[in-house]
């Protein structure tokens, strides 16, 4: 699958200006983002880039800055090959997790140990995003036989990691057929049988009501699809949500708490990515 990696260069920048910036490309199919102190890389499929696009965005762009881009085209490579070299290296998380991939030695030993080879799709256990939602996770004291929907599953990490712990059915949805295709392939890995499901979040009406609905994906996308997640948590369910900042809470919570969901729990790692847990009324 070949892609083009877009270098953007923000002056002024600032969170969030990378965070709006990011959530504006992935409504045009961009599928990961590098943020850091002066700009954004981002990833898009080949045949969904267009200059066209990223024009656009920065016409209709809100916050005053000044944005320049860079593109470079990159054939498709063997991404578990990169991420051995570059990226990607065996954590722990909570002590009570390790994720590896295929191609580590001395691993280390854990009470849940998850096989993961990544290849494009992203979600690994290291950004601080996944890192604590898998704390969520693990923090779950009653999860054994529970229903748990996994919204933006990508290399399927946590519905991994929840099926591990006990849960009984557990589905993961992921819109880009890669990460799905990957997402399959590390269930298959970590003999895990989890329902996958390629689609958006209208894919959830043929969905069974969840006890625990997680979404790992960005602030704008949460927000515009959060009343379809409400639908399918049980009363009394927990809703696990990261991908934005700590900043963003207040916006999220303005989305879902008219839907009838509480704030429990809030935390923070990084820099400024916050991850919150909420309870269905």
């Amino acid at each position: 699958m070949n892609y083009y990696k877009v270098r953007f260069e923000c002056d002024p920048c600032s969170e969030d200006i990378t965070d709006l910036l990011a959530a504006f490309l992935a409504d045009v199919g961009y599928e990961s983002f590098e943020p850091d102190s002066v700009g954004l890389t981002a990833y898009v499929q080949a045949q969904e880039y267009s200059d066209e696009a990223i024009r656009e965005i920065f016409d209709e762009f809100p916050i005053p800055t000044s944005i320049s881009y860079k593109s470079e085209f990159v054939e498709s490579k063997n991404w578990n090959e990169e991420w051995e070299k570059h990226y990607f290296q065996p954590i722990v998380i909570a002590g009570e997790c390790v994720v590896h991939s295929s191609f580590h030695k001395n691993v280390p030993e854990a009470k849940y140990d998850i096989l993961i080879d990544p290849k494009m799709a992203f979600g690994t256990g290291h950004h601080a995003t996944t890192s604590q939602m898998m704390r969520y996770v693990l923090d779950l004291k009653d999860i054994d036989g529970k229903t748990v929907i996994d919204m933006g599953t990508g290399t399927g990490i946590l519905a991994i990691l929840c099926k591990m712990r006990g849960a009984g059915n557990v589905t993961g949805i992921e819109i880009d057929p890669g990460a799905f295709e990957n997402a399959v392939e590390n269930a298959a890995l970590n003999s895990q049988a989890i329902d996958f499901v390629c689609g958006d979040a209208s894919s959830l009406k043929d969905c069974q009501s969840a006890d625990i609905f997680l979404a790992n994906i960005n602030r704008n996308v949460i927000t515009s699809d959060i009343d379809k997640y409400a639908e399918k948590v049980k009363s009394g369910g927990v809703l696990l949500l990261s991908g934005f900042y700590t900043a963003d809470i207040p916006i999220v919570m303005a989305a879902a708490e008219p839907l009838g969901f509480k704030l429990d729990k809030t935390s923070e790692e990084g820099d400024h990515w916050a991850a919150i847990r909420l309870i269905k009324r």
